[in-house]
């Protein structure tokens, strides 16, 4: 959960009993980039807990590319009596880069490590000389004993828990069993949440399951709940204080059915507009759950991994393909909004088999996919059989697979290409209303479609290229490119207007989604001139134009291309899309009447009823329908 690096050093105990206020730890959390879910919880949980001392503990953020010196540089000043790193696979190098600087320069700081990466390989961590000790196990209880020990000057290496170079490689201790004696670093204070885009919610901690690859539930099985009093005080908080999204770190949030059905009760209760994502599981979701979850505002992430049974039984897991869709249709069918995991280069997995977990996943409507390359994580019960099982991976952090008997280090590359084109063409392209439609009339498989766009941006681009080297106007354009390309042909050209139709509406569907919400009050004018009078368009509306009527091709429902195009006619349509209460309303518009948000976007001091073709009277009407929808706005 943390990593706390310290410098050997032992202050004098007259000095740290007469002037506690020298004893400052600073407690670093290095983050992977800038995001809402950059919030040092685990270092946060610490200072809650260790509250009742006397020492003073700073949190101090840091991100993957600082600079070393820097770093070192702020840690240093004013100069703490220890500084405690936590540490992950992605942050252990400049983890251990700063810690190593501030013993140059500062030789008299103690420094300390745990946390994730700790706690899986603390000997390799201690033996690189840099920290005077590390921390495994959860870290609270520890770590209040070892601020205890530094008001005093007393000696920490007998804590359990911490372990020193040389020393025995002991279990860590025995975590609480009480959740609720650990304080919420929310309700104390300790951390501001004005100060974050998101927050990060703990619910529970530990795993009731044995996946091969992960680490969650090493040493420890079963779960262990905060009270929900607890969570709903903490719920409360986060809703008074408006936060937008809330990531809860729970492995498996439905574990306990019950219980996750009534904090998604307590949630659409208190806080209907706070986003939440959830990670569960589908073996735990029944019609009742689906619905709760629609009701409120989140989405939910699925770790699938593989299709395959074999495959996913030689790590552990079991897979009922049968009840998997069945349940994830419980959640199509509600409305709720859910995505996968993936994973290639499991043991015993093929390039082949990746793609036939690519198209079954697919095939199910995700709003995302995250695939991602086999970690061989220390500590995990794969790494202790990874050289049986023929696995060959880097031994640094991330541990990434580099191939396996039957996964080739030229299929690791082809299938780091696929999961690129699923990021940049289905993921952030907002493909998932559409994509499947699209492929079925092309008489491709997902993979298949896949592959071609992978290539074709590689010819395109003349470079591979990953979704965050893109805006989400560049991979717009890119799928309006890419479908023209692949309905050139003779057979399907004519259908390329109506799937351009449905890719444009879904990207403007997004954007408007995910735009500020419009003012809540309307501001009528206060002149009967209408036309005199300035507004402007609200930033959640979209004048879009289409080759068919929108409307039509909307009430078809799950688009089928062929039927669509043997039904509609390309009649043409002008609408705009907006926020209304939350939700994206479409309006299909008369030209005048686009002609009137048109002139509005552009600006002006008057409305040229001559432009439009509109009386006062029709202009006066709709500009009361625009404003009382939130379609515009008075300047």
């Amino acid at each position: 959960m943390f990593n706390l690096y310290l410098i050997a050093y032992t202050p004098p105990p007259c000095d740290v009993g007469k002037d506690l206020s020298s004893v400052l730890i600073n407690l670093v959390s290095i983050h992977p980039y800038p995001s809402p879910q950059s919030i040092p919880l685990a270092n946060a949980f610490l200072k809650a807990y260790a509250l009742k001392s006397a020492v003073s503990i700073t949190l101090v953020d840091f991100f993957n590319g600082d600079d070393t010196a820097t770093c070192a540089a702020k840690l240093a000043e004013p100069p703490p009596i220890a500084v405690g790193f936590s540490m992950y696979v992605w942050n252990r190098e400049l983890s251990c880069e700063i810690a190593a600087e501030l013993r140059r320069n500062h030789p008299a700081v103690i420094l300390f490590s745990g946390g994730p990466e700790v706690t899986a390989d603390p000997e390799s961590v201690l033996n690189m000389g840099i920290f005077d000790f590390v921390i495994i196990g959860e870290g609270e209880v520890p770590f209040l004993s070892l601020c205890q020990s530094l008001e005093t000057g007393g000696d920490y290496s007998s804590i359990p828990g911490v372990l020193l170079p040389g020393s025995a490689i002991l279990p860590p201790p025995a975590p609480l069993a009480n959740m609720d004696l650990i304080p919420s670093p929310y309700l104390t204070g300790v951390i501001d949440t004005h100060a974050y885009p998101g927050i990060l919610w703990q619910l529970s901690r530990g795993c009731s399951f044995t996946c091969d690859f992960c680490f969650d539930s090493r040493g420890i099985h079963g779960v262990r709940h905060f009270s929900l009093e607890r969570v709903e005080a903490e719920l409360r908080h986060f809703a008074a204080s408006g936060i937008r999204q809330i990531f809860v770190l729970d492995s498996t949030f439905n574990l306990n059915p019950k219980r996750a059905k009534q904090i998604l009760r307590m949630i659409k209760k208190i806080a209907p507009n706070i986003h939440f994502h959830f990670e569960v599981r589908n073996e735990f979701i029944d019609r009742e759950m689906a619905k709760l979850f629609a009701q409120i505002a989140c989405s939910l992430q699925i770790g699938l991994q593989s299709a395959d049974r074999e495959v996913l039984r030689q790590v552990g897991r079991s897979f009922d393909k049968t009840d998997f869709t069945a349940k994830v249709g419980l959640l199509n069918e509600s409305g709720a909004i859910f995505g996968f995991d993936l994973i290639y280069g499991l043991p015993g997995d093929t390039l082949d088999g990746f793609r036939v977990t690519m198209d079954y996943a697919l095939s199910l409507y995700p709003n995302h996919l995250d695939i991602f390359p086999l970690a061989v994580l220390p500590g995990t019960r794969l790494a202790s059989r990874g050289i049986s099982l023929k696995l060959r991976w880097d031994n640094k952090p991330p541990y990434i697979l580099e191939a396996t008997d039957s996964f080739s280090p030229a299929d690791m590359a082809t299938a780091s290409a696929l999961a690129a084109a699923c990021d940049i063409f289905y993921t952030r392209g907002k493909a998932v209303a559409w994509f499947n439609a699209v492929v079925a009339v092309l008489g491709l498989k997902p993979s298949a479609f896949l592959q071609k766009f992978s290539r074709w941006l590689l010819e395109e681009r003349g470079c591979s290229k990953k979704e965050s080297d893109f805006s989400d106007d560049d991979i717009w354009e890119i799928q309006q490119l890419f479908t023209r390309y692949l309905f050139s042909g003779k057979k399907v050209k004519r259908l390329h207007p109506l799937v351009l139709d449905l890719v444009n509406y879904h990207h403007h569907y997004a954007s408007v989604l995910l735009s500020p919400l419009p003012e809540a009050t309307v501001d009528y004018p206060t002149t009967d001139n209408l036309c005199a009078t300035r507004f402007r368009l609200s930033p959640s509306a979209r004048i879009v134009h289409f080759t068919y009527e929108i409307e039509e091709l909307l009430d078809c429902g799950e688009p089928h291309i062929i039927l669509m195009y043997e039904n509609l006619a390309q009649s043409g349509s002008q609408a705009v899309i907006y926020l209304n209460d939350g939700s994206v309303c479409t309006e299909s518009l008369a030209a005048p009447y686009i002609s009137l948000l048109e002139q509005i976007r552009v600006g002006g001091d008057s409305i040229s009823l001559s432009e439009t073709g509109l009386t006062s009277d029709e202009v006066n009407e709709f500009i009361d329908f625009a404003l009382q929808e939130g379609i515009i706005m008075k300047i």
